[in-house]
């Protein structure tokens, strides 16, 4: 019975498989219409034979790149300091524990990268690693988004 359902099986795949396969023709028909399209473009030639030269000025245009932080997820919490120099209304967590050993280890890997790393206690007695802390949401999602790539579930916190 089990012998019969993979022998049935298998031919199924087999037949599925070179069902899909694309004609030939189909590819070719493309190339040719690609290569029809190509030769009737048309090279436009002057009525008169005197060249007239202009001269354009073209400025250039700055880019300015605005990004929308109005929609940034932000957890809300009331959080107490245990270790760091203070916070500010946004910050940007990189670790959450349940023991705190672990976070201030973290913490102290963070402050010899050169970071002045935090360690704050939530009322669901979690300690949280705070990387940078910020007066406003936009500056601390920018910092956010630059430590996504070693720290890729980094989140805001606003401090209640």
């Amino acid at each position: 019975m089990k012998k019969s359902i993979v022998i049935g099986s298998a031919m199924l795949a087999v037949f599925a498989m070179s069902s899909c396969k694309s004609g030939e023709s189909a590819y070719k028909k493309a190339y040719e219409k690609a290569q029809a399209q190509q030769t009737t473009s048309t090279t436009v030639t002057p009525v008169n034979a005197q060249t007239e030269t202009q001269t354009v000025s073209v400025t250039p245009i700055q880019s300015v790149t605005t990004t929308d932080y109005s929609n940034v997820t932000v957890r809300t919490e009331e959080v107490t300091l245990v270790n760091g120099t203070g916070l500010r209304a946004y910050s940007v967590v990189v670790g959450s524990f349940g023991i705190q050993a672990n976070a201030v280890a973290l913490q102290s890997k963070l402050v010899g990268q050169g970071y002045q790393a935090q360690v704050v206690k939530s009322p669901s007695n979690m300690y949280r690693v705070i990387l940078s802390t910020h007066d406003d949401k936009a500056s601390a999602a920018q910092s956010r988004d630059l430590v996504r790539a070693t720290y890729p579930d980094a989140w805001l916190l606003y401090k209640q």
